[in-house]
């Protein structure tokens, strides 16, 4: 093709040379050094278990070597036989069971309680200003230093446990539902108003449903600051739970066996926390 006398064979004068197909290579793993790349499918899990059986490797390497001292840091083996031990001559698994019948009896009781009072907050700002200067105030207030007022209020029987969990969730757990309901576009009440739905649907209908996914996200936060509470509970005059067994065991330096009840208490949670964060997944695909 010629153009005013010139023949023009290739690209236009100036234009950048394509790039050689062969000198554009693939990363080997993209994944791995881009921000925010998302994972192959089963690489997450496998990163998760190689990282944790390393530093278990290298906990029970440093304590064989002798660098720790067994009653004060004892190997992973030794926390493993004695959790077994427990199992079968303590009653573990029935200890594990009431604590956790206790923090989801107290972490329910806050949910049920700070949702509707925390969505008020928000959406009424008289109420906010009436309530969140006293709901600052008591969620600083450290809750071990409450123990004694609560066994007072309550005495030394499960109440107390129940109050002491809740106390340490529901203050925190409303602030951030308040903070929920705040992230709800106003466009989404100004159109639920124009279409002529009452302040009651607005708050069911509109801002419940678009605030949601953001909840139950802050529900398996709090439900973790739930557990975290468990042994200023367990401690009151108590007889079962995860909480009295560490006690108890503390009290005669068995070291393996207070850390592995620390330890099934880290189980459970990581259970439930996975269980939680599959149910967000399946219940919201849209955020994917």
């Amino acid at each position: 093709m010629a153009v005013e006398g010139r023949a023009i064979d290739g690209p236009a004068a100036g234009a950048p040379a394509a790039p050689d197909a062969g000198s554009r290579r693939p990363s080997a793993a993209p994944w791995l050094f881009r921000l925010r790349a998302p994972l192959p499918r089963y690489v997450g899990p496998a990163f998760a278990v190689g990282t944790s059986f390393a530093i278990l490797g290298l906990w029970e390497f440093t304590a064989r070597l002798g660098l720790t001292t067994p009653m004060f840091f004892p190997a992973p083996s030794a926390i493993f036989l004695a959790m077994v031990r427990m199992f079968a001559e303590q009653h573990l698994l029935w200890h594990a069971w009431i604590s956790t019948l206790r923090v989801w009896e107290a972490f329910l009781l806050a949910a049920v309680m700070a949702v509707p009072i925390g969505m008020l907050m928000s959406g009424y700002r008289a109420v906010g200003a009436a309530l969140e200067p006293a709901v600052d105030f008591i969620r600083y207030l450290p809750v071990p230093a409450l123990v004694p007022l609560s066994i007072i209020w309550f005495g030394v029987g499960e109440e107390t446990k129940i109050f002491l969990l809740w106390l340490g969730t529901f203050f925190q757990l409303v602030l951030l539902v308040a903070d929920d309901m705040r992230r709800v576009p106003q466009e989404y009440v100004e159109i639920a108003y124009t279409v002529g739905a009452n302040q009651g649907q607005v708050l069911k209908d509109v801002a419940f449903r678009a605030m949601l996914p953001g909840l139950v996200d802050n529900l398996r936060i709090t439900l973790g600051w739930c557990w975290t509470y468990l042994i200023i509970a367990e401690i009151v005059a108590a007889d079962s739970g995860l909480g009295f067994v560490i006690w108890a065991a503390r009290r005669y330096m068995k070291t393996p066996e207070v850390m592995a009840g620390v330890v099934l208490i880290g189980f459970i949670g990581l259970a439930t926390d996975q269980l939680l964060r599959l149910i967000h997944r399946r219940a919201f695909r849209y955020l994917a």
